[in-house]
């Protein structure tokens, strides 16, 4: 396992209700990518995109090679279908390597705006369940970002803790993201040095997303 090495998972929305944040939400995800190109050691990202549907757009990249992303809104919220899917797939892709080339930090972090409204190959329990295991199993770190609160509400469904979400008021978005940026940039360095890794926003970072 190599303690320099960091694996992403980005799972965004892309439903029709983005429409209204697209630019900034579009700029968030650029922002978060490039900030963790700029940091030492290596790191791999993995954009998935959602709608009632699943597309990759990358898959284990390294961050300084991704293309500036492209948001184009439409649809529904298959939420719970998305990250399900995204947790399995990277999970079988880490699970591919040989131990010496595993990342010694895994990180997802999934962003909304909107209540899930459209899944049905996964229940709120079964993605719950998944979490849980990379959690307690695997120590994968989880960051859940929502615009409502009723989108917030689902990050607690789903078993990430209240201090590994935030809600983001509009217009806040690329904020978010860039907070989050900054605490994926910590728990890096703490996990390089040896430290233990803590998967928290500071106060000031949550006050930059209201």
């Amino acid at each position: 396992m190599r303690a320099d090495l960091t694996d992403i998972t980005l799972v965004v929305d892309r439903s029709g209700s983005m429409e209204s944040i697209r630019e900034d939400a579009e700029g968030g995800v650029n922002t978060l990518i490039a900030e963790q190109a700029k940091q030492p050691g290596e790191c791999l990202i993995t954009l998935v995109q959602f709608d009632q549907e699943y597309e990759f757009v990358h898959r284990g990249i390294k961050a300084s090679d991704c293309p500036a992303y492209k948001l184009k809104p439409r649809g529904m919220t298959a939420l719970l279908d998305a990250v399900g899917r995204a947790i399995n797939e990277t999970g079988e892709r880490l699970a591919a390597l040989p131990e010496a080339q595993r990342p010694g930090l895994v990180v997802f972090v999934i962003s909304t705006d909107g209540q899930e409204n459209a899944s049905h190959e996964f229940t709120r329990e079964q993605v719950k369940q998944l979490i849980a295991r990379q959690q307690s199993v695997y120590n994968w770190q989880f960051t859940f970002l929502a615009a409502n609160a009723e989108a917030f509400a689902e990050a607690g469904g789903m078993g990430i803790a209240a201090d590994q979400a935030a809600q983001f008021a509009p217009g806040k978005v690329l904020h978010a993201n860039l907070a989050t940026a900054q605490k994926v940039v910590r728990m890096r360095k703490q996990k390089a040095d040896g430290f233990v890794v803590e998967n928290l926003f500071t106060a000031e970072e949550r006050k930059s997303m209201e």
